[in-house]
């Protein structure tokens, strides 16, 4: 098989190397294939300009989340002039500004300076002009030393070829403000340029925040604080900590001890740590609240105290994932003292109004079994643990109200008997959190944006809290007061986290702040590509992290061939990967699959090549569409490139993912983490071989054999199967490549 594929290659080759010598002889910036290390990687020369931007020339932004209203005019201001000489960037505040908005200042020209030129930008960080700035920061007063939902994070942006002034509420608003700077910086042959725009920006929610669960996997702090700087840049402003959960109870308690001694297994932040995270947090304009899971997922909880428990019938923390059924019980009123006195002592440490108390999954099969809890639900007319979970959260209200906090939990804790104050996080659906709404109780939504079921960046966009035909009333809809993406640990340690956050989180941070309209998913996926090279500036590893993976997973060997096939492969979603590996807390997060980012580029490229080629064919589900990813609206083609050149680039594509087939083969042999990867590395050759055979069809216009089309279909149907927890990410672009192909005589006229 693997000959024959080789001698595929010399001849696509000749092909190729026709076709090259045709580009030169026109002129053309030759894309060549070079032989190195085992594997084909494209290499496109430098090309070296040798005409300037006009003056008024425009640029294709690439600003994430959309402004409210942008106006974009013609020229640039200079941060740094081309041929060096020196920076002429300098800035100044009018009116007010405080320490946190001083240092939030620095920060931005650190960052500018690494896209313009650090050494160039170094001394106006202590040197604020006095007049005649580049930029000229103006905010109308301090904020409050305590940051609400209610903040006013607007901004007005305007740059001309003079000078920029950033206009703003608050600090808050101007630090966003900021961070459009940061993402208008952009280097124009040899000069550092901010456009000329005109922004005026406000957030569509008060609410957009990030949920991280660092129970299932612990996270460190350096990975908490990255987290940070990355939501900051995406104008995330809540961030929600799942801090106790079933496998352990990770915030520092003075007053109980035993929480972190005993149900952590010395895993867990200290109380100057977490007040650090909060002050890091509240630098970049982020709230942070934590969660408290009560009165279920309480195993930790109940190991640690076994009186908390109307059954303690625990001594371990749980290895195995899923909803075990250990709950606080509420009938003791020793219970409420307890939770009084951890309240008082976290809300010290979490100064945030709001306090997540969890309040999901309480199945209440040990309140149903015990005695004296039965008993107790007969004396109050109880009939369902549903009637006693919302009896427990009346009496946790009032704690919380004690204690200065408003009640915030996840769907389970809707119920009349709680007062209109508490705030409800959906994971159950739009329906659930408009039901809400509709009761009067305000609302985020979580359910479409769990990163760990591996939806796309596209798909996440799309879904939004308030929908163009929702059925809320206008004063209903004001009751949403966002959403908050989420990322569970089951599957990710602090090596995978990034890669499974970012950049899909930014894609769904411009859902929270930008207007309902925003709907253009091509755009969307080319600003996110750029933005994404930006966060690993800002300090992220979700293109790194998995590299450093690859390798690890290889070895001494050279880890390019590996990293062609990762380029077209995604982790399945959490299900899956659940029923087919049965992830536990002993599994070992070092896979092929734990190396491979979530929604990679080769999706929308390959789309969009292939729609260039295949047009508007339309393709049908696969045989076994119950295996299929829905694509649906999610293969965006952004700029259609001409079919020549849709053509030449796949082509490129497909020979690489050949050319890699035979070192694949010896890696999956001789590195036991790819061992169970074979499959996949032959699909891989496979696939290539059904795209070569199809492109030719198309290229010279010859219809193929009969049965060829369902022969190319069998072999994606085998491609959509589950193997290794990966799958491909471009097999719907495939169907329509072959399908146009079969249709020859209609989709080669675009050739």
């Amino acid at each position: 098989m693997v000959i024959c594929r080789k001698k595929n290659v010399e001849i696509i080759w000749a092909v190729l190397e026709s076709e090259r010598m045709q580009m030169k002889s026109k002129a053309r910036v030759p894309v060549e294939i070079a032989l190195f290390a085992g594997t084909f990687a494209l290499i496109t020369p430098a090309v070296t300009a040798t005409a300037q931007v006009a003056p008024n020339a425009q640029f294709r932004l690439a600003l994430m989340p959309l402004p409210s209203s942008i106006t974009q005019g013609e020229g640039a201001l200079t941060v740094t002039p081309a041929g060096g000489g020196g920076s002429t960037f300098t800035y100044r505040y009018d009116l007010t500004h405080d320490a946190r908005l001083e240092a939030a200042v620095k920060r931005a020209l650190l960052r500018l300076g690494r896209t313009c030129g650090g050494d160039v930008l170094r001394s106006t960080i202590d040197h604020p002009a006095p007049a005649n700035s580049s930029l000229t920061i103006n905010v109308a007063k301090a904020s409050e030393p305590l940051q609400t939902v209610n903040e006013d994070e607007s901004y007005q942006l305007s740059v001309t070829p003079q000078g920029a002034r950033l206009t703003a509420a608050t600090d808050a608003g101007a630090m966003h403000g900021l961070e459009t700077v940061l993402q208008l910086a952009t280097n124009e042959h040899g000069a550092c340029v901010l456009p000329v725009v005109t922004i005026s920006d406000t957030p569509r929610f008060r609410w957009r925040g990030f949920m991280l669960d660092v129970v299932r996997h612990f996270e460190p702090v350096p990975v908490i604080e990255r987290t940070l700087d990355g939501m900051a840049a995406a104008k995330l402003n809540v961030f929600h900590w799942h801090l106790s959960d079933d496998q352990g109870f990770r915030a520092e308690s003075k007053k109980f001890p035993k929480l972190t001694g005993v149900a952590s297994d010395g895993q867990f932040y200290t109380q100057d740590e977490m007040r650090a995270v909060v002050a890091y947090a509240g630098a970049r304009g982020i709230r942070v609240v934590p969660e408290f899971d009560m009165p279920g997922h309480g195993t930790s909880w109940i190991l640690a105290y076994p009186e908390l428990s109307p059954d303690a019938q625990i001594t371990q923390l749980p290895v195995v994932y899923g909803t075990p059924t250990a709950v606080l019980d509420p009938t003791r009123e020793s219970t409420y003292k307890f939770i009084n006195t951890l309240v008082e002592e976290m809300g010290r440490i979490f100064p945030d109004e709001y306090f997540h108390i969890g309040g999901d999954e309480v199945q209440g099969k040990a309140w149903l079994a015990n005695p004296k809890v039965a008993e107790f639900m007969k004396k109050k007319g109880y009939t369902t643990p549903a009637q006693l979970q919302a009896y427990f959260n009346q009496r946790l209200e009032v704690i919380l109200k004690k204690h200065d906090k408003k009640m915030i939990g996840w769907d389970e804790i809707l119920d009349p008997a709680l007062p209109k104050t508490i705030v409800i996080q959906s994971w159950r659906g739009e329906a659930s959190l408009a039901e809400g709404a509709r009761q009067s109780y305000q609302g985020i939504l979580s359910a479409p944006y769990y990163l760990d079921g591996q939806k796309s960046s596209a798909q996440m966009f799309l879904a939004d809290p308030v929908p163009s035909d929702t059925t809320l009333t206008a004063d209903q809809q004001k009751l949403i007061l966002g959403g908050e993406v989420c990322m569970w640990a089951e599957q990710l340690n602090p090596e995978t986290v990034d890669s499974r956050v970012w950049p899909r989180t930014m894609a769904v941070a411009e859902r929270f702040w930008s207007p309902q309209s925003d709907r253009d998913v091509s755009d969307m996926y080319r600003r996110l590509r750029i933005n994404s090279l930006k966060l690993e500036d800002v300090g992220l590893r979700h293109i790194s992290g998995p590299e450093v993976l690859r390798r690890n997973l290889v070895l001494e060997r050279n880890p390019e061939a590996l990293d062609v096939l990762a380029s077209v492969l995604e982790p399945v979603s959490f299900h899956e990967r659940y029923q087919g590996q049965h992830t536990n807390g002993l599994t070992t997060l070092d896979r092929l699959v734990d190396a491979l980012v979530a929604d990679p580029p080769s999706r929308q490229e390959i789309a969009g090549d292939v729609d260039a080629l295949a047009g508007g064919v339309i393709v049908p589900p696969p045989a076994d569409a119950k295996l299929s990813v829905d694509l649906s609206g999610d293969v965006p083609s952004g700029v259609t490139p001409p079919p020549e050149v849709a053509l030449r680039r796949l082509r490129q594509r497909f020979l690489s993912w050949q050319a890699v087939e035979p070192r694949l083969l010896e890696d999956v042999q001789k590195t036991p983490r790819l061992s169970d990867a074979v499959t996949r590395v032959e699909q891989l050759g496979e696939l290539a071989q059904v795209g070569l055979s199809a492109l030719t069809y198309l290229q010279t216009h010859t219809a193929p054999p009969a049965g060829w089309e369902a022969q190319q279909m069998s072999i994606l149907d085998r491609a959509e199967q589950p193997s290794v927890l990966v799958r491909f990410t471009f097999l719907h672009s495939m169907r329509k490549l072959v399908l146009a192909a079969a249709q020859t005589g209609t989709a080669a006229s675009r050739l």
